[in-house]
């Protein structure tokens, strides 16, 4: 009984889950992933393809990763760990290039 009082609190939390977990890339940082990727990219494969793997690793990283983690990812300063680092590969993974 005490459940059911909770829930007309509990459900707005829940529906703004979904919103909470896709991260905002910091500005200009996006632009930067996709000409380094694309650039990378297009040694093995053509532009096209290569655009088109880049975008969906950066769509990943914005779906997977917060906004602080995809800082942490593009810092040229300074290495990401390697425990985002490899999350962060294992994540891009699923954007196969077809050769």
């Amino acid at each position: 009984m005490r459940l059911i009082r909770l829930f007309p609190f509990a459900a707005p939390l829940a529906l703004l889950l979904p919103l909470s977990a896709n991260a905002a890339w910091p500005a200009g940082v996006k632009a930067k992933y996709m000409s380094d990727c694309t650039s990378a990219a297009s040694k093995s494969v053509n532009p096209a393809e290569a655009n088109k793997h880049c975008a969906c690793g950066a769509d990943v990283l914005e779906k997977k990763f917060t906004t602080q983690e995809i800082s942490q990812l593009m810092d040229p300063k300074t290495p990401p760990t390697a425990e985002l680092g490899q999350r962060a590969l294992k994540e891009i993974s699923v954007c196969r290039v077809q050769k």
